[in-house]
């Protein structure tokens, strides 16, 4: 494809969306981008004569029209991680929206998607989140469209919301204030020792808005799903503990916690269960997720993207005294 032709780019002032847009921009393409807030957009989108936004969301036919009528390509970012209000709902948002896309894609003959998944998708998976994107991923399968589908571990990078998070529990800003808390394996419910911290591999924003850029660019690329993750493995009291002793103004002797995970998870159940669950800055499956390793190779990026993936640690440093 090169670098010729306008990409639509849907959820463009979210985390993924706006890295997305500067690589595309710096590469010299054409973007047109869907935002909700023009005044939100004008804010965190990169200024360029190469960008063009359309107002409207993603459930707008004719929003989709205007975005999707003369590009060549589109690229597809959204995603939640908990379900809530105003129509944030897993399947709404993972399959319904998908589905919306695509038949938009149809209407106007762009048929070629880069669509931004998870790592760890599948039919049986014990969460809605996980459930749903799979079935937004196989939805795009049987579409006809020429697809690739990223899934991406853990990703971090200046602005998001993930590393905001982190940086806020180092400095005892945000609850518990006492701790940096992570989500922990046991052998049982009982939240009793001995605790194993989840593996984890942080994959840079950077490296996926990357990753998204060469997948338009390649035809090998066309009918595959890439892992995405960083080329270093941690613990999570280490990468806690490295936003720790990095960012300004941190608790010097504040350290990484466990919770239980499955506790955590039959207590967001049963909260929920009372329409309380907003009270808890987690849900019954960020527990179930936050417990398990995030974790996966990345030679097919490597072979087929020419992707080199830093490492957790190299990145982070680069920004976190920034924040």
């Amino acid at each position: 494809m090169g670098s010729a032709g306008t990409v639509a780019v849907t959820g463009a002032t979210g985390f993924v969306g706006r890295h997305t847009i500067a690589e595309l921009l710096a590469r010299g393409r054409r973007v047109r981008a869907l935002v909700r807030d023009p005044e939100k957009a004008a804010r965190v989108l990169p200024p360029g004569e190469g960008l063009e936004l359309v107002e409207g969301d993603i459930f707008d036919e004719g929003a989709l029209a205007r975005l999707l009528t003369g590009s060549v390509a589109a690229v597809n970012t959204i995603g939640i991680i908990r379900e809530g209000p105003g129509g944030q709902l897993f399947e709404r948002v993972h399959v319904l929206a998908v589905r919306m896309l695509l038949a938009a894609m149809r209407g106007v003959k762009c048929d070629r998607l880069v669509h931004v998944s998870a790592l760890g998708v599948s039919d049986n998976g014990k969460t809605g989140y996980a459930r749903s994107k799979f079935a937004g991923e196989q939805a795009i399968r049987a579409s006809g469209v020429r697809w690739t589908i990223l899934r991406p571990g853990l990703i971090h990078g200046p602005g998001g919301e993930f590393t905001q998070m982190c940086a806020d529990w180092a400095r005892g800003r945000i609850a518990p204030f006492l701790f940096m808390p992570y989500f922990a394996r046991t052998k049982g419910v009982m939240p009793l020792p001995p605790f194993e911290s989840p593996r984890v591999q942080p994959v840079f924003v950077g490296d996926v808005a990357r990753a998204i850029a060469e997948s338009l660019e390649r035809e090998a690329a066309v009918g595959e799903v890439y892992p995405l993750t960083g080329a270093e493995t941690v613990t999570w009291p280490e990468l806690l503990e490295f936003f720790r002793d990095h960012v300004s103004l941190a608790k010097p002797g504040i350290r990484a916690r466990p919770i239980p995970a499955e506790f955590a998870a039959l207590k967001a159940r049963a909260i929920g269960m009372l329409g309380l669950g907003a009270l808890l800055p987690f849900d019954e499956g960020m527990a179930r997720m936050g417990a398990k390793d995030s974790t996966a190779p990345t030679v097919k990026a490597r072979e087929h993207l020419g992707m080199e993936f830093v490492g957790f640690r190299e990145a982070a440093a680069g920004y976190l005294g920034g924040m």
